[in-house]
């Protein structure tokens, strides 16, 4: 090893120099073929031009060499596509001498058939040398001068035979040695069993995958299918986790491509893969004939929700896109990121409250905005049970005034970002949330905009989503809290949930409630136990699962309908509408008095509060009479 270091120091010359060789060994093997004479003698006609033929030669090819940088190439990383390079150099050399014994009349030269032939010689003792060199350089020959010290080693299986797998492999053995042991690979086609993908054997499908990992002591699983289906990936993973192997897996294609390194792109898994939905098919038609050339307005537009709502409208080209936030550390990062984006399209980044209904009509006014998605809203739960009134001023009255702005200044459209805690709610933000509804409904009665809401369950990795709290904890060493073993809730990808919106958009007439297909619940300590195994832990052994009691106001399960509603099916088999409500806005116009009053008083209870609710919203429960299990 240290004589290659040595070695390297001078590589341009050592290579050079071996070129050299390669062209006198080549025409002289040439000769031999087209000479008459014995095997090892050339006639004296061929060695009278030789010679003269092997400087030439030298000049030529190391000029071209020179010209196409062929010294520049690190032969250690050298693939099929720089070997049909030196072939193809190889033989425009070859060419360019028998031009020059044509055009100068040079017939000290050998002829042509002689030079293409010792151009072939020449390309093909090239790269193989190269080759040769290559395996000298990252084969395990050479890293029987590295003191590997094998009990630091993790024991690894890869799962996936494809060119991702050979890319991890190559990786590894040429600079990750000393950190993995392959152990083999896992991959489903039988055919392929007892095969090898760059020296590492196919050693089963995915029925063999707990024995394997139980046998040979595996630590790590590299997962490194890019372009597998969601279900099929979602079941591999599932049987991951009956081991006690740490997952890492590879992303889509999208984001492989975006790092050559693809070794770097393994990430640990997400939730969304344990879920395995499948992508969303959208009529992006409708989208862009509702977005393209017109102002849109998005409410909450930094938060999780609002941003990836403007993620997603700017793609559709809007002539304007406003957004409206409170926070500004949030607003002022979506504005950052779109602006960097999208320079031609307009945008503008508002601080206002929706609490401050002087300061909407302001902004409407100016913009007369076309489309308004309004996700501005409390959403915390445990939260706004200590703070109702402040969930009673940002939801109820927030929702109102925008809903009044959209009708006093023409919105064609108006979208509220609804929640399944509305459905039968049990606490403090849920019943604003259905008051939200309500007033949206009775308000489209009397209105030329056209309201509707979307209604959908919590998203992963939104604020306050329990996953990267999770996770967060896993990181921490511990203890991961669930607040019930039977709690359940549906969970949908933030992107998923946005492009339902978008999409439910073009169906609304007006006064519906758009019900988005959430798929199964899933439960939270089951949630938790997948993310400790997929992080290579044993639940409660490595990490404790501690159970905390359900908190204020939380329910163990979430309902996305409520009984009285029906459901019927939109255009799209994920999306669904709810029959609207009878109610008008002379009774929405009474309960807000009702809430406007408590906020008028210096000192209000929290069962106080409660207490109106109940009678504002008559599909509210006391949790405790839900949570019976």
């Amino acid at each position: 090893m240290e004589k290659i270091k040595k070695l390297s120091k001078y590589r341009t010359i050592i290579l050079i120099l071996l070129d050299i060789a390669c062209i006198v060994i080549a025409y002289y093997l040439g000769m031999l073929l087209v000479s008459e004479s014995s095997v090892f003698k050339i006639s004296e006609y061929y060695m009278d031009k030789f010679s003269k033929t092997i400087l030439i030669s030298i000049i030529v090819y190391q000029i071209v060499f020179h010209i196409f940088k062929s010294y520049n190439s690190i032969i250690r990383y050298e693939e099929g596509k720089d070997y049909l390079k030196y072939f193809g150099l190889c033989i425009i050399s070859s060419l360019i001498i028998c031009i020059i014994r044509k055009v100068f009349k040079i017939y000290i030269l050998v002829s042509t058939r002689l030079n293409i032939l010792a151009g072939i010689f020449i390309a093909c003792m090239m790269i193989s040398y190269r080759i040769i060199v290559k395996y000298i350089l990252v084969a395990d020959i050479v890293n029987k001068g590295i003191n590997i010290n094998k009990s630091k080693q993790k024991n690894l299986l890869i799962i996936g035979a494809g060119n991702a797998a050979h890319e991890i492999i190559k990786t590894i053995k040429s600079s990750m040695k000393e950190n993995y042991n392959i152990v083999g690979i896992i991959d489903d086609n039988k055919k392929r069993l007892n095969y090898t993908v760059s020296g590492v054997k196919i050693i089963g499908n995915r029925n063999d995958i707990i024995k394997i990992c139980k046998e040979n002591n595996i630590d790590l699983i590299f997962f490194s299918i890019a372009n597998i289906d969601n279900e099929n990936k979602k079941q591999i993973l599932n049987i991951c986790q009956q081991t006690d192997s740490k997952v890492r897996i590879l992303p889509g294609l999208k984001e492989i491509i975006k790092d050559k390194k693809l070794i770097e792109n393994l990430r640990d898994v997400e939730i969304e893969d344990i879920l395995g939905r499948e992508p969303i098919k959208l009529d992006n038609e409708n989208i862009e004939s509702l977005i393209r050339e017109k102002v849109v307005v998005v409410t909450g537009a930094g938060g999780s929700i609002g941003s990836e709502l403007c993620r997603q409208v700017i793609k559709y080209n809007p002539y304007r896109l406003v957004m409206i936030d409170i926070y500004e550390n949030s607003l002022y990062d979506i504005e950052i990121e779109l602006k960097a984006k999208y320079p031609k399209i307009k945008i503008d980044a508002i601080i206002a409250s929706v609490r401050d209904n002087r300061r909407l009509e302001q902004i409407f006014e100016e913009y007369k905005p076309y489309l308004v998605f309004h996700a501005a809203a409390h959403k915390h739960v445990p939260l706004m049970e200590r703070s109702p009134l402040e969930a009673i001023k940002n939801n109820v009255f927030g929702t109102y005034n925008v809903v009044n702005a959209c009708d006093k200044y023409e919105v064609k459209r108006f979208i509220l970002i609804s929640t399944d805690k509305a459905v039968n709610p049990t606490n403090i933000m849920g019943a604003t949330k259905r008051i939200c509804e309500m007033i949206v409904q009775a308000k489209n009665k009397e209105s030329k905009t056209e309201y509707a809401a979307v209604r959908f369950g919590n998203v992963l990795g939104s604020n306050g989503s329990v996953v990267p709290l999770f996770k967060k904890q896993i990181a921490e060493g511990g203890p991961v809290t669930v607040t019930h073993k039977e709690i359940t809730r549906f969970f949908m990808t933030i992107p998923e949930a946005v492009e339902l919106v978008l999409q439910a958009m073009t169906y609304a007439n007006g006064g519906e409630i758009f019900v988005l297909d959430m798929g199964q619940p899933v439960k939270i300590y089951d949630l938790a136990v997948s993310l400790i195994k997929l992080s290579g832990l044993i639940p409660n052994q490595d990490i404790d699962i501690k159970i905390t009691g359900l908190r204020p106001g939380e329910k163990l399960y979430e309902e996305l309908l409520m009984g009285e509603e029906g459901l019927e099916k939109t255009a799209h088999n994920e999306i669904f509408v709810a029959e609207p409500l009878s109610i008008t806005m002379k009774d929405i116009e009474k309960k807000i008095e009702n809430l406007n009053n408590l906020l008028e008083k210096s000192d209000v209870e929290n069962e106080e509060i409660k207490n109106v609710f109940k009678e504002l919203v008559p599909t509210f429960k006391d949790p405790e009479k839900v949570n019976k299990y």
